[in-house]
């Protein structure tokens, strides 16, 4: 249990952390790569919607399955798919579309924007730094409860576990750009810039910490059937309002799609070798 409360912890960091990737990306390149962005935003898509079908809604259903009859297994699976949905629908209707993680920016329209406002204030400026900062807190905040379902899927299962948190960590990507650019733009600093960018990632082991020390021991099958419910149902509603039509935006519509089949692709593959 030792190794398996380790590994997921493990799985939870990597994807809380791979917003550095996309700071690293973002500080590194003047322009967006659209060809590779829109691959790799069909590739997180596909991730996404292959394992939220394949693999949690479907143990979603055998975990209710357990302590239910499979008629109402199917009903409480169902369920819970629809309010993650409705879920991540408030949150995104809450969130204003200028602060929202989930809507993606390309690196030369941050810079555009945040040059404009530089040319009449001096360097360190105050409203770059509250976007970064904001955003970095919005990040936490959106990454907090990831990081505990992706935990808690380890705890249960490594095997779903581990597509949730590569699913994550491509999507965390285009987070850290939102996080870093601003702040390089406030402070003229890109060390700090990355770091900001980077520990903004950390909410989602923080999750892990707090979920295995406040809810692990009240865990059980129907919590387990309700976790994955309402993470497939997240991950589709992602896929299909953000992922795929940025993915379309920023290339041709062909390179989506492959992004998106080569996304289901290495995730049946990974499934069948685990």
């Amino acid at each position: 249990m030792d190794q398996q409360v380790l590994i997921a912890f493990l799985l939870t960091l990597f994807a809380g952390l791979s917003t550095g990737i996309g700071s690293a990306i973002a500080l590194l390149s003047k322009r967006t790569n659209k060809s590779f962005l829109s691959v790799s935003l069909g590739l997180s898509a596909g991730v996404m919607i292959y394992v939220s079908f394949v693999e949690l809604l479907p143990s979603a259903i055998s975990t209710f399955t357990k302590i239910h009859s499979p008629t109402e297994a199917n009903l409480y699976a169902t369920i819970s798919f629809f309010v993650g949905i409705v879920i991540i629908m408030i949150i995104d209707k809450l969130v204003p579309e200028q602060e929202n993680p989930h809507e993606m920016k390309r690196i030369e329209d941050m810079n555009n924007e945040n040059t404009s406002i530089k040319e009449n204030e001096n360097l360190n400026n105050p409203k770059l730094m509250r976007v970064g900062v904001m955003t970095a807190l919005l990040i936490a905040i959106h990454n907090f409860p990831e990081g505990m379902v992706t935990f808690i899927s380890g705890l249960e299962n490594i095997t779903i576990a581990l597509p949730i948190a590569i699913a994550i960590a491509i999507h965390n990507i285009p987070e850290g750009i939102s996080v870093s650019v601003p702040i390089y733009f406030a402070t003229g600093s890109k060390k700090k810039a990355f770091w900001l960018s980077f520990t903004s990632g950390l909410a989602e082991p923080i999750g892990a910490i707090i979920a295995y020390f406040i809810l692990a021991p009240f865990l059980n099958d129907n919590i387990y059937g309700i976790i994955y419910g309402i993470i497939s149902g997240i991950m589709v509603y992602i896929s299909l309002d953000e992922l795929l039509p940025a993915a379309e935006e920023y290339g041709e519509h062909h390179l989506a799609i492959y992004g998106l089949i080569a996304g289901m692709a290495i995730m049946a593959i990974s499934l069948i070798l685990l």
